[in-house]
């Protein structure tokens, strides 16, 4: 698979005529490895809208031709889960003003949002809207569930206006995740997708792109023509 092509992986229906070890009511995003490349799962849930201090509906149709980031954390009332959210919510305004909307999600109930987001002091002020799964339904199908805690991963899937997931990250909930390093990404993926040029190691806004779109042929095997190890680690 080339690095200049985002072809995406379009799920195959899978029937009980069709394989002796189907599962009913297995999801399909747990029988491979990882989302990037596949389009985002459809979900609706409650969700408290810390902004407006309202429970609310949200759902994947809100989404749909924008820039999106799914969020999971593990739970309300922990430890590192607040300072990622008080995080995120403090870079809100620039990731407004790149066009992208942000979709945070826990297995708690709407009801434990509200609490934690009115007790806890990192959340004063926070704009975001925190989705409820206390069926873990929502956090199967992103492949972020883990059975035996009945909660999520520390889960994050960057999605295009097109639909489609082209970045995650997954870790364990000891350590929290950088919000400047999810902002550097969507820049590059905006880039790449506005473009259609792509985007090498450590890329940041304003430093060289690699134009595959048009030097595809002089480039390939001389990649170091047009970008340098300097360029890279500066």
């Amino acid at each position: 698979m080339p690095c200049d092509k985002l072809k995406v992986i379009e799920e195959k229906t899978t029937t009980m005529n069709e394989t002796d070890d189907f599962q009913e009511g297995k999801d399909s995003a747990m029988s491979h490895s990882t989302l990037v490349l596949r389009r985002m799962p459809e979900f609706e849930m409650d969700a408290y809208d810390a902004k407006t201090g309202h429970y609310v509906t949200v759902s994947s149709e809100d989404y749909k031709g924008k820039w999106v980031v799914i969020c999971f954390y593990p739970a309300d009332f922990t430890f590192v889960c607040p300072t990622e959210i008080a995080a995120m919510n403090a870079k809100l305004d620039v990731l407004a003003g790149m066009g992208v909307e942000v979709q945070a999600i826990s297995t708690d109930t709407k009801f434990s949002h509200k609490r934690f987001v009115e007790t806890e002091p990192l959340l004063k002020d926070l704009k975001m809207k925190i989705g409820a799964d206390p069926t873990g339904e929502i956090s199967r199908q992103f492949g972020v569930w883990v059975e035996s805690e009945g909660m999520a991963l520390r889960g994050r899937f960057i999605v295009n206006p097109d639909g489609v997931i082209v970045a995650e990250e997954t870790v364990a909930p000891s350590v929290g995740r950088n919000v400047n390093e999810l902002i550097r990404q969507l820049e590059a993926w905006q880039h790449a997708h506005e473009t259609g040029e792509v985007c090498p190691a450590n890329w940041r806004k304003g430093k060289k792109t690699l134009p595959v779109n048009t030097d595809e042929e002089k480039m390939t095997g001389n990649v170091g023509a047009y970008v340098t190890l300097k360029d890279i680690l500066s």
